[in-house]
């Protein structure tokens, strides 16, 4: 890939912003979803205190944590329109899938909330919550999967390739199930430091077993890098890149050490690290692309007045934005709230 001939012009600056936005939501929405993940497989004599922890844990954040989401949509409709029509025409059918996952997500979580003396109503809205909460991670690691793949093309601007192979072929596949390991791993993380006791070496257990299938499951995406996304494959091998990988891997392997050795706030560090690592190495491989091989950065970008706007746009939003979130984790975060018995309607539980 010719990095010498990268210029930091508006449209690469927007599509760095565009991989930040991605990243915050891997790190934070990801972190949420596979906190679903483990109250579906929540198990052994505490897994009723394993499901209100987990519901403890995100009950105050969930919502805000799509404001991640939100923001990567909007600036792709608005900076980059072609990525976005492409994209919402080729994968309308798994996007569809993830649009209702997360709605019906978070409305199962918040109607559970509110059930906690209905048994039956508290299990039933539990259910729909942890596999909604497991579906769409995949299918969203499978829409990335398909965009990098190369098989959704274009012709004179429209989509020419099937609504169905490019996001079910194996290499997409793959990435789902990474994806949901992902998520799994960073939750069981985060658990690792908001526990103590017996929850917390229950969730320690968890992130050791989602750390050795993410690496089991890795061994079956490199091959299959090489043979359906090329363009992720001879990217991936620039020397500007390369030094990537290894730092990822050294991440995570220190990751997964730190939770061995019960170093848990080390080990949330280096796995938002690693998570951070994998997908800029991503992006970088894929650069030039937003969706290979049709559309590039600057192909896909809005004219230079709609790009200076929206970067007016993303420092305006960022003012009042980032106090708010920071006073959202700052109160919701910086203590336990189940160690005063407080009650959250969106925590789902009576502590």
């Amino acid at each position: 890939m010719p990095w010498d001939d990268v210029t930091f012009d508006l449209a690469f600056v927007h599509g760095a912003i565009l991989l930040t936005g991605v990243v915050l939501y891997a790190v934070f929405g990801g972190a949420d979803f596979g906190g679903g993940i483990w109250d579906l497989f929540a198990s052994g004599p505490r897994k009723e205190d394993q499901r209100r922890e987990i519901a403890r844990a995100i009950g105050p954040i969930w919502e805000a944590n799509h404001v991640w989401l939100i923001f990567v949509i909007v600036l792709t409709f608005t900076v980059f329109p072609p990525v976005f029509s492409t994209v919402s025409t080729a994968l309308y059918i798994p996007l569809s899938i993830i649009l209702v996952g997360i709605t019906f997500r978070g409305g199962a979580f918040v109607f559970r909330a509110y059930a906690s003396d209905l048994t039956a109503a508290r299990t039933g809205w539990g259910r729909v919550f942890a596999v909604a909460s497991t579906i769409t991670p995949i299918v969203l690691g499978m829409c990335a999967g398909a965009v990098a793949s190369g098989d959704i093309r274009l012709e004179g601007g429209s989509v020419t390739s099937s609504l169905i192979t490019p996001w079910l072929s194996p290499f997409p596949i793959v990435i789902g199930l990474l994806a949901l390991v992902t998520c799994a791993y960073l939750a069981a993380v985060y658990l690792c430091v908001e526990t103590t006791g017996d929850l917390r070496e229950d969730f320690r257990k968890r992130a050791l077993i989602s750390g050795a299938v993410f690496t089991f499951l890795s061994l079956i995406a490199f091959p299959l890098t090489r043979g359906e996304a090329p363009v992720i494959w001879d990217g991936m091998w620039d020397r500007e890149i390369v030094t990537i990988v290894p730092i990822a891997i050294l991440a995570a392997a220190g990751s997964g050490l730190c939770v061995l050795t019960r170093r848990f706030k080390l080990a949330r560090m280096l796995a938002v690290a690693w998570v951070a690592l994998i997908l800029m190495g991503w992006a970088l491989a894929q650069y030039p692309y937003l969706i290979v091989p049709d559309l590039t950065v600057d192909e896909a970008a809005a004219s230079d007045a709609m790009l200076k706007a929206a970067l007016w746009t993303y420092v305006i939003g960022a003012i009042f934005l980032a106090p708010a979130l920071y006073l959202l984790f700052k109160i919701f975060k910086g203590h336990n709230p189940a160690a005063t018995g407080d009650y959250g309607a969106s925590t789902g539980e009576l502590h």
